[in-house]
This record gives structure tokens, sequence and C-alpha cells, in this order.
């Protein structure tokens, strides 16, 4: 997508997304929502300027990640437009503060010694964060991973993601001479610790496979993660064991959400019957069903893409959490820096892991986990941490520090 490739690609998303806005701006007797139409222009004219700036101006490398966040974003915006005006200032607020997060978390690792400085005060605020957050959060829907501020309310295991990887990554490539992986599985083991404490268990296996793949990354030794996985497992049955009601209660109906259609699987049912009646098309936003289940535009987001939106564009979205992935193998190749290389490869392989578990999950090809769809889902939270994962997958394109041709 390098060059004037990017203005077609760009048209392209900017005409879908006036089409898809149009429909949340004027509501069904032709009133105007100004607050949608307002979000909307915003939202476009930051999609232009920065492709303008990053491309024209500062000469940086091709927009094919940014486009794909911005086609993904919008979708939620629409989403989320279509709940309530004020639920979508909140995502738009949210879009705006993940987007500076990006930018900034972009000039933090241009330099990898400056990157290495936050390693370690990273390392720390976020085992302070989830210990806070262990101790006053509030029983949500079985987990307490939410910290309430204020009325602000921030799931921190979502933050900490960010922090994950940018300390993995400092760590490892530090230790890219030595063969301990000592320091950084301490803090994973204490992370992914606190998140089962907080019974967080969608988080806490999200955090567990990007500790995976930042360990191969490091080593390129299958017994490492062997050894690991190994590890996992027995750990795993050591909390099934000490926490068999919450544990077992999460995969009670795996495979057998028809057997309790009216009780524990009611979401997954619905899901799977509302996704097809929507066709390859949809019936319009705002039109199905299944947003009148609990968790809707969060957790069963991918099931109002399939019945709103089309089966089309559901598979659309699939298919760009795959293409973010092996973006960030490509751009991982070739980088300057073991950093860029290591934190590339997790970032992507997180995003796509996190997709998986969503997607899979509510449509009972796996065990529901409650994790959110990456860009897609209603929350702040989430929206933050996905556009600041990003620029770890930015930042290992050569192209981005060297530029180049567009």
């Amino acid at each position: 997508m390098n060059g004037p490739r990017w203005l077609p690609t760009m048209l392209l998303i900017s005409i879908f997304q006036v089409i898809t806005f149009y429909q949340v701006i004027f509501v069904q007797d032709g009133t105007l929502n100004t607050a949608v139409g307002i979000v909307f222009v915003i939202f476009t004219a930051i999609e232009w300027l920065w492709a303008v700036l990053s491309t024209i101006i500062l000469s940086k490398s091709s927009l094919a990640l940014e486009c794909i966040a911005f086609f993904l974003t919008g979708i939620s915006l629409v989403i989320t437009a279509s709940c309530g005006t004020g639920l979508l200032i909140k995502q738009f607020v949210a879009f705006i503060i993940g987007f500076i997060c990006y930018i900034g978390l972009l000039y933090v690792v241009q330099n990898t010694e400056r990157a290495e400085k936050f390693r370690k005060p990273m390392a720390v605020a976020s085992i302070v964060l989830l210990l806070i957050t262990l101790v006053l959060a509030k029983n949500i829907n079985g987990a307490y991973n939410w910290l309430v501020i204020g009325g602000l309310s921030i799931q921190t295991s979502e933050l900490v993601k960010v922090a994950f990887i940018f300390v993995g990554a400092a760590t490892l490539e530090k230790l890219q001479s030595s063969r301990s992986l000592t320091q950084y599985v301490i803090f994973a083991v204490i992370c992914i610790g606190l998140l089962f404490l907080m019974r967080d268990l969608g988080t806490a296996l999200i955090f567990f496979f990007t500790f995976v793949v930042l360990a191969f990354m490091r080593s390129g030794d299958v017994r490492t993660i062997l050894f690991l996985i190994l590890g996992a497992a027995m750990l795993a049955g050591l909390i099934v064991l000490m926490r068999s009601d919450y544990i077992m209660k999460r995969f009670a109906t795996y495979r057998h959400v028809w057997d309790f259609a009216d009780g524990k699987g009611y979401q997954q049912t619905r899901v799977l019957t509302y996704s097809v009646s929507g066709g390859w098309l949809g019936l319009g936003i705002g039109n199905g069903h299944l947003r009148d289940v609990f968790a809707a535009t969060e957790d069963l987001v991918f099931g109002v893409l399939c019945e709103e939106w089309g089966i089309l564009i559901a598979f659309l979205v699939a298919w760009a959490f795959i293409f973010i992935f092996i973006h960030s193998i490509r751009c991982a190749k070739g980088a300057r820096s073991a950093f860029y290389s290591i934190s590339s490869c997790a970032a992507g392989g997180l995003l796509l892991f996190q997709a998986a578990l969503n997607i899979f999950g509510v449509t009972d090809f796996l065990p529901l986990t409650g994790v959110t769809l990456p860009f897609i889902s209603r929350g702040g939270s989430s929206t933050i941490s996905c556009w600041a994962l990003l620029a770890f997958i930015k930042a290992a394109d050569n192209r981005t520090w060297a530029g180049g041709k567009r």
C-alpha cells in the first residue's frame, strides 16, 4: 500500500464510513443527530490529516496498518452510536486517547536506549496497578478487573497489556546473549497470577499466550516453549483444584450450549441464531435482535456484526486481524533491532489470539471467556490498548524511520 496506492484505499474506507454513519446520523424519523455528525466529521478529518501528515509531509511508510485500524474503529463508533449518543462520545474520546498513545509510544520506542529506561518503571507500575485493582475492584460479572475512579471505569488489565509487551521486548533484547529468562518470567508470573486472582481468565490466557510468543522470539528454542507449556499445564491443574467452582462454571456449557439455551448458554445460542438471520448483507444497523442480549456490543459484538452488517463484513473484520498479524511478522523480519522484532510479533499475535478467543468463544468453537473483540467492541480501555499495541508493529517497519517511497 505504498505511495499513491493508499489514496484509493482511504477513499473506499471513507465511502464505507459515509454509508454506515449515515444510518446513525439520521434517526428513523429523519431527525439529524448533530452529535453523531460532529463525531463523524472529526473522525474523518483525523484519518485524512494523519494520512497526509505521515506519508506526504513526513515521508513515512505506507498506511496499511492505520487503514485497517481506522476501518475497524469506524465500525466500532457506528455500532456504539446506534446504542446511544452518550456512549458514542465516551468511545470517541477513548479513540482520541488511544491514537495519542499510538503516536506517543512510537516516539518513545524510536530510540531503543530511551525505551530501555522505561522498562523497570513500567514493570513496577503494572504490578502496582494490578494489585490496586485486586484490592479495590468490585465483583462485576464474576471478575474483579474493573477499577472505578470518580465514576470512570477502567479495565486496568487492558492497559497492562501494552506494558507487558514493552517490558518483555526490552528485557529479552537486553538478554539476547543470555540463556536466562528469569527477570521477565518473574514479572510475567506475577501479572498472570494476579489476573487469575481477579478471576479474569480470558485476559490471563491472552497474557500467557503473549508470554509464549515473547519467549519463543527471544530463544527460538522449541524446547523452551514446551517447557513453558508443561509448566502452565501443571499450574492450570492446581488452579482448577483450588478454584474448581469458578473455573468449571466457565466450561460447563462448552459444546453443549443448546442444552442450556435459557440459562448459561443463553448468549451463545442467541449469537448462533441471530448471526445467520442477517444473511450476507445484514438486516441494517440497529435492526438486529441480538443487541437486546446482555453484553451484545462488548463480548458478543461479532454476532451483532453478522446480524446487522452481514456475514461479508464480519468475515472482512476477521481477515483484518489475520492481515495485522501477517504484517507484524513481515515487519519483524527486517527490523533494525531485536526489540522491534519481538514486540511486533507479540503485539500482532496478541491481537489475533484475542480476536480468535472472542469470535470462536461466542460461536461455541471455544469456551466463552468474555474477552472483547479488538477495536470493535465497545469499551474505552480496550480501544486505548489496541491503538497503543499498533505502535509496536508500526515501529518494526524500517520505513517508519527511514522514509521511503510512497
